[in-house]
């Protein structure tokens, strides 16, 4: 899978790699915003260690998908995997929506 590849290449990059990381989050931003249910689908099989990366990303998808539902699963992840801290993420994210 795809994702899976972007998401170890994210991993493994140094958090000085500003360049890197920018290519992953668009690589990864591209493939999920293709379908809300299938990146909801995807969302919910994910492990801790992979949403935390993908939690980076939030308000790209976000603004993208204009989907309450979206933020509404995301607060869902947020409850299930509390030790990740999503919330300001999920806020920025639900920013994103245009009303």
């Amino acid at each position: 899978m795809k994702w899976r590849l972007i998401l170890k290449k994210r991993k493994g990059l140094n958090i000085n790699d500003n360049f890197g990381i920018a290519k992953c989050w668009n690589e990864m931003t591209i493939l999920l915003i293709q379908n809300e249910d299938e990146t909801i689908d995807y969302l919910n099989e994910c492990n801790e260690d992979y949403l935390y990366y993908i939690s980076e990303i939030f308000e790209d998808i976000s603004e993208q998908f204009q989907s309450k539902r979206f933020i509404t699963y995301l607060r869902k992840l947020d409850k299930k995997f509390p030790k990740l801290d999503m919330t300001k993420d999920i806020d920025i994210a639900e920013s994103y929506i245009e009303n």
